[in-house]
């Protein structure tokens, strides 16, 4: 291959690789693509022939082609709405560029016009990164990346040949070197050593480029999301179930569609009746719609980094941390796990009804990432039972003030239901309302005390009170039904509840470590109100069979999709919405992570020294001379090994080996060090030790049983020379991380 061809094909393939890039993330359809897949063929065909386009002709239909710009995003905005719109320049722009290195590809080519190839093919990659928030742009980048210094290093010894004067072209031509004459290489009939060398050089740089930029990626944060992202997702499917005013019959629209909706990341406890992605809650029900009758809600400010304070905990052991990674969805509603006490993330504000629903601006077309910090803790039966049942309406006076609107029932609500339901709890034999909330849910779950129910899509229904019909005519239906049914059922008997609209936990990825949440996960489930712990507690009717199952499948192919999905789930977290908080996240995990392995190397050093001082000591050789510099030699043995010192020494005749380097401390020194991560801790949470006060007497004013065992570890190590077991200082560990989890 001559250098001329070597040159075009490296050309060729950059602008092939924007285009690319752009089709990978959507830009450009696959007609489009083929379209410009046979410009580049004839393109090469043509080159060096008198079919190629002149540069003035060239020049005049550039001209011609602003006018056509103009036309297509006057055709494509024509009826769109205002984020269409956007979407449709953005489109009319991909198609100028291809058009612009369609007319370029087709003429004359000087090294202007080569510069302005590789420009446009730039934009395009430039453009696709607005465009996509997939890691399949990644590989696309990595190709065009290395497409691109192929090219440039060839255009720049193409440019540089030409300058070379004859009587030097001559002498490396003689010497074998780069076989450059006027115009190109000499081809003899086989690829110059310099040409195959162009592919490893280009590696190299490519390899340079990514390590130099890795750390600068991870120190700048990102926007979030892809701004100038595709209309359509989970927007365009009509995300229905999720506002103030719910029909009954929305929530199985959503379980019919296997879309993904969110991913959520989950650590600390778990409810013993698993988690739930609470949603929204409803309070009033008219036969057939349910609504909210307070549009009352409070609003919250941010401070310290995007962190909203929603409520308090008793024990901050109890907290769920959740961080969701949700996909555009046109509802304003933040989902969380029950009882939310925090919430972080890049919002303009956060809103709380009076139901416990957050919401927030609408992103129908951006992804958004948020971690909340929910206290999932439900009191015991044996407490929930001290709630008698209220079997008048003069009890409702001992209410909690609001809680009357959750025992309202429609005005035309079939008698029967009420029987039904006093008919389950008498035989049940339940004498308060937790054992009467559980023996209707059974009824209904698991057809307990004559139930007859079961789980379906296919609503059959009909007449102008669809609950009376499902319970007594076609006794089958979707979660709504059953949650409804609950719902009133508990408040004939003068219990209240409501109805909360959210999604199930999904299906478990081990590969992401994350649940994967699909439309069909979306569920409806009853919240009861229990007025002796002022607590509302989670009850689920709906039959087992009706909780949507894993659909990444089994085997080989079912292994390769999570995979694929773990490798999306880290491109979001560490590409797309990679914000500060995930730099104070990655910076923590790293700075934990180093600790760690220098409490075990410090741990695994002692270990060793004492085991060979023991041998000495057995071998006869009394105490050990080595047995203070064992700790030392151990560690040093490692580095040398890692740092191939063999061949150092070789060279400098050197016959001991001495690399200065402090030993790291032992377990005693990591608790002081303990002690000053915590007072970080307590100070980012609003407390400070003041100068007069002692450690104890600090941490008897902060009132944190984890402060005070802290804080003795402390003494007892600074002030009493004494030792802590292994398992006191892996508490103190999990202690420090709770506390800087909170403040987070």
């Amino acid at each position: 291959m001559s250098f001329e061809s070597y040159f075009r094909a490296c050309s060729y393939a950059t602008i092939a690789c924007g285009v690319l890039a752009l089709a990978v993330s959507g830009g450009v359809g696959m007609w489009l693509a083929a379209t410009f897949a046979a410009v580049l063929a004839v393109s090469w065909k043509l080159a060096g022939t008198r079919w190629q386009m002149s540069e003035r002709a060239g020049l005049v239909v550039v001209l011609l082609a602003l006018p056509a710009f103009y036309l297509d995003w006057s055709f494509q905005k024509r009826g769109a709405d205002a984020a269409s719109q956007v979407y449709a320049g953005v489109s009319s722009l991909v198609h100028f560029t291809l058009l612009l290195s369609s007319i370029k590809l087709l003429q004359v080519k000087s090294d202007r016009d080569w510069l302005f190839l590789y420009l446009i093919s730039f934009f395009e990659v430039l453009l696709a990164a607005g465009l996509s928030v997939s890691p399949t742009f990644l590989v696309s980048l990595a190709l065009y990346v290395f497409c691109a210094l192929l090219a440039v290093v060839s255009f720049e010894l193409r440019r540089s040949s030409r300058v070379v004067p004859l009587a030097e072209s001559r002498l490396l031509v003689a010497n074998d070197a780069k076989f450059f004459r006027r115009g190109g290489v000499r081809n003899r009939g086989t690829t110059p050593r310099a040409l195959r060398r162009l592919p490893v050089a280009a590696a190299c740089l490519f390899a340079l480029i990514f390590g130099l930029a890795l750390p600068i990626f991870f120190i700048t944060p990102r926007a979030g999301a892809g701004v100038l992202s595709m209309p359509g997702g989970a927007a365009s499917t009509g995300f229905t179930g999720f506002s103030d005013h719910v029909t009954l019959g929305d929530i199985g629209r959503l379980n019919e569609s296997n879309q993904l909706v969110m991913r959520v990341r989950v650590e600390g406890p778990t409810p013993a009746r698993g988690l739930r992605w609470r949603g929204i809650a409803l309070d009033r029900f008219d036969g057939r719609e349910w609504s909210q009758t307070s549009d009352a809600s409070a609003a919250y400010q941010t401070y310290d980094g995007n962190i909203f304070r929603l409520g308090t905990t008793e024990d901050i052991t109890r907290l769920t941390t959740q961080t969701f990674f949700v996909e555009p969805i046109d509802t304003p509603v933040i989902f969380a796990a029950p009882r939310a006490v925090a919430l972080q993330g890049a919002f303009p504000f956060v809103r709380r009804d009076r139901d416990d629903g957050l919401a927030t601006r609408q992103h129908p077309l951006e992804r958004i990432t948020y971690t909340v910090y929910s206290d999932t803790y439900e009191p015991p039966p044996e407490r929930l039972r001290a709630d008698r049942m209220r079997i008048s309406p003069a009890a409702t006076a001992n209410l909690r003030r609001g809680v009357e609107a959750y025992l309202q029932l429609p005005s035309n609500l079939d008698p029967r239901v009420a029987n039904l339901a006093w008919s389950v709890v008498r035989q049940s034999g339940a004498r308060n309302a937790y054992d009467a909330a559980r023996a209707v849910e059974a009824h209904l779950s698991q057809n307990a005390y004559g139930g007859r129910y079961s789980y379906s899509l296919d609503l059959r229904e009909s007449g102008s009170d669809p609950l009376a019909d499902f319970l007594f005519n076609v006794r089958a239906g979707h979660c709504e039904y059953f949650a409804t049914a609950m719902t009133v059922m508990l408040r004939t008997l003068r219990i209240p509840a409501r109805v909360v609209n959210g999604f199930q936990a999904g299906e478990y990825n081990s590969a992401a470590d994350a649940y994967v949440v699909r439309q069909a996960d979306a569920h409806s489930w009853v919240e009861v109100y229990f007025p002796e712990s002022d607590s509302w507690v989670t009850f689920d009717p709906t039959p087992a069979d009706g909780r949507a199952a894993g659909t990444s499948g089994k085997g080989v192919s079912g292994s390769l999709r999570r995979y694929a999905d773990a490798l999306e789930l880290f491109w979001i977290q560490y590409v797309v919405s990679y914000d500060r908080q995930g730099q104070r996240t990655l910076a923590r995990a790293i700075h934990d992570q180093i600790n760690s392995f220098t409490y075990a190397a410090s741990q695994s050093a002692d270990g060793l020294g004492s085991r060979l001082s023991a041998l000495w000591s057995r071998a006869g050789g009394g105490a050990s001379p080595f047995a203070s510099i064992m700790p030392l030699a151990v560690v040093g043995a490692v580095i040398v090994l890692l740092a191939t010192a063999l061949l150092i020494l070789r060279r400098k005749g050197l016959l001991k080996f001495s690399w200065p380097r402090k030993r790291a401390r032992d377990a005693d020194a990591v608790i002081v060090k303990f002690y000053e991560r915590m007072t970080a801790a307590l100070e980012a949470r609003g407390l400070r030790r003041r100068a007069d006060q002692t450690p104890l007497e600090f941490a008897a004013a902060s009132g944190t049983p984890e402060v005070f065992a802290i804080t003795q570890a402390y003494n007892r190590v600074r002030f009493g020379a004494q030792h802590l077991s292994d398992s006191e200082a892996a508490d103190i560990e999990r202690f420090l991380r709770n506390m800087e989890g909170q403040r987070a």
